[in-house]
């Protein structure tokens, strides 16, 4: 016989299954079961009642969810559309250009698979698009919208309305610039897309030259510039001053006293003169090549940096007149670069080192040979000319340091070589380790000013990110025309803004992530759509997919959860 009975145990009642039986004369319990507290009993009964779910639907939510609301925070459609109206049809240019803004950050791929993609994704709850309305040509058509001009008149509003709505950090602000390989044809007429000194050693690709000025607050960008891509660093700095300029104008409404922080790179007296006659203020840095009495300053006249950030770093600081006015200078020495220069250095010592050997080598065999040798004879002139081009570099003095020796005896052609290891180890404590800096920055201590220019780092980091193929790349870019280009490149900036200011948002709550850590947990969060059979009158719902510890203080520190079913 089956009973169900309750039990008090330390004062809370728990009940069990019985199951009774005749023994000896007597009714004895011959099994029993566990079965919970009153509530726990209830629950099982209900759900046992309960249809299951027959299907459900997964979408990508973390990510997408987490872009769009700090876009909606921002107005990025309303602004965009106010500067690039269409017909009241179909979606508009801002909601196509938020789409692709989106997509670069998350999972970037081509227009032709971009409805594929949206599919895929919950943001068809807040942006009601059509397979049809997503097919690369209404792209295409989108774009079309937005000039030169229209798109630096979206980066002014969006930046000032960014300025005022996020409460940045704007005293110091980085300018520097990168390129972009492309495969866009040799014959292509695009005026963007040229050969130039690519930074990714595609020399034998078009590419594309992007200029950016972004915060050193989590490296947000508030200006950028597409330009040619054979068009030297320090003549587009001198093409965009008056820009900077312009949104120098727009920022000091919000910071009174901005510093711009720029490389070596973009220096010319032209372009310092601007500098100079404009109300910022500038730290940059200098060719140490191009001031030897700077780099001959013994390293006990150095100073030790105060600050834990500073890591050791030694500074010397003077003023000298530098492109015709007295700055500040500061020359700075950092054992952790000496040693990272250095390993590049003996990398390519190596490498020299092994090919003058295979060319000594060659010469003894041929020498040994003799008649029957091979191929076209060596002669004195043309190992000279395979020597000088192993031993040429632009920056490092190789053949100073490997004195190499070509003779020819009886008729046999003979290489010799020393390493000079004094005059070596002399250029190597003499410029390895060093940045000498400069500024009008006068007031400012000399740790505020290599803290500035160390902000170099935030502008760095966000073309690193730009060069991601996972996250916010900017490849594959499948458009060959001037101004799709200029479109290409605005979304692109625009994805960085919005997880740049997410990260900004998240760190202030103590969620400290890179980017890439940031979007890959957030495409780990999907959103799962639980269906059930017809005729159950359970309507479907929405929950969130299991989630780790990261996972789960985003989605708090977000506040994601409305949004769910929202």
């Amino acid at each position: 016989m089956a009973t169900i009975v309750k039990k008090r145990i330390k004062g809370h009642p728990y009940y069990y299954l019985v199951q009774t039986a005749w023994r000896d004369g007597r009714s004895r319990i011959v099994h029993q079961r566990y079965l919970g507290k009153a509530e726990d009993i209830a629950r099982a009964v209900t759900e046992r009642g309960s249809p299951r779910a027959v299907s459900a639907r997964v979408e990508a939510f973390g990510a997408v969810a987490t872009l769009y609301r700090k876009a909606e925070q921002l107005g990025v459609v309303e602004i965009i559309d106010r500067h690039a109206p269409k017909r009241q049809q179909g979606p508009t240019v801002g909601q196509y250009l938020l789409v692709a803004a989106i997509n670069r950050a998350v999972a970037p791929t081509s227009k032709a698979k971009m409805a594929q993609w949206f599919a895929q994704t919950a943001l068809g709850q807040w942006l009601p698009f059509s397979e049809r309305q997503l097919a690369s040509q209404r792209f295409w058509d989108h774009m079309g919208y937005l000039t030169a001009e229209r798109i630096r008149a979206i980066e002014d509003d969006l930046t000032a309305r960014i300025a005022a709505a996020e409460g940045l950090d704007l005293r110091a602000l980085v300018y520097d610039t990168t390129n972009f390989f492309t495969w866009i044809d040799t014959m292509s007429a695009a005026e963007l897309p040229q050969r130039g000194h690519s930074k990714a050693k595609r020399h034998d690709l078009k590419q594309v030259g992007l200029a950016m000025l972004v915060t050193t607050d989590f490296h947000v960008p508030l200006f950028h510039e597409v330009y040619p891509g054979n068009r030297p660093d320090a003549a587009e700095f001198g093409s965009v001053t008056e820009s900077l300029l312009a949104r120098y104008r727009l920022l000091c409404q919000h910071c009174q006293d901005v510093t711009l922080v720029y490389d070596k790179g973009n220096n010319s007296r032209a372009n310092q003169a601007v500098i100079d006659g404009a109300p910022l203020h500038f730290v940059g840095s200098l060719v140490p090549s191009r001031h030897p009495d700077l780099l001959d300053v013994p390293r006990r006249e150095f100073q030790p940096l105060r600050g834990p950030e500073f890591g050791g770093v030694l500074a010397y600081r003077t003023e000298r007149e530098v492109m015709g006015v007295k700055r500040t200078v500061v020359v700075t020495y950092n054992e952790s670069l000496y040693l990272g220069q250095l390993q590049g250095i003996l990398l390519r010592l190596r490498k020299v080192n092994d090919a003058l050997r295979r060319l000594q080598r060659t010469l003894a065999e041929r020498a040994a040979r003799g008649p029957r040798a091979r191929g076209r004879a060596l002669t004195l002139s043309s190992v000279q000319s395979r020597l000088k081009a192993i031993l040429h570099d632009r920056t490092l003095p190789l053949a100073a340091w490997f004195r190499p020796v070509v003779c020819e005896e009886a008729g046999r052609i003979l290489l010799n070589y020393t390493l000079d290891h004094e005059a070596q180890q002399a250029y190597f404590n003499r410029h390895l380790g060093k940045n000498i800096l400069f500024t009008d920055r006068h007031d400012w201590s000399t740790e505020a000013i290599v803290a500035a220019y160390r902000g170099q780092a935030a502008i760095e980091s966000a073309f690193k990110e730009m060069k991601d193929p996972r996250f916010l790349c900017w490849q594959p870019m499948f458009h060959w025309t001037d101004d799709k280009i200029r479109v290409h490149a605005f979304y692109c900036v625009l994805a960085l803004t919005l997880v740049a200011l997410v990260r900004r948002s998240l760190a202030q709550q103590g969620v400290e992530l890179s980017a890439a850590e940031l979007l890959s947990a957030l495409n780990g969060i999907n959103r799962v759509l639980h269906l059930y059979p017809e005729g159950s009158r359970i309507k479907p719902h929405w929950t969130l997919s299991e989630r780790d510890d990261v996972q789960e203080r985003l989605v708090a520190a977000l506040d994601l959860l409305p949004l769910v079913e929202s």
